[in-house]
């Protein structure tokens, strides 16, 4: 397995947004997450992606 595994803490800097936001996100599918123990992680790839989409729809300046 190659694929970075980030913390919410990495996210909310990577994208700019609060950690509320990044929960959200995941609440609602938007981010796929998993959790190891008490952790929450988010693969680097599901973050690319997840950018990706936003600029398809247009919605990144």
């Amino acid at each position: 397995m190659t694929d970075e595994l980030l913390t919410v803490r990495e996210v909310t800097v990577t994208l700019k947004i609060g950690r509320t936001k990044v929960y959200d996100l995941i609440r609602t599918k938007e981010l796929p997450s998993l959790t190891i123990g008490r952790s929450r992680r988010i693969p680097a790839k599901a973050v690319r992606v997840y950018l990706t989409s936003r600029m398809d729809l247009g919605e990144v300046a």
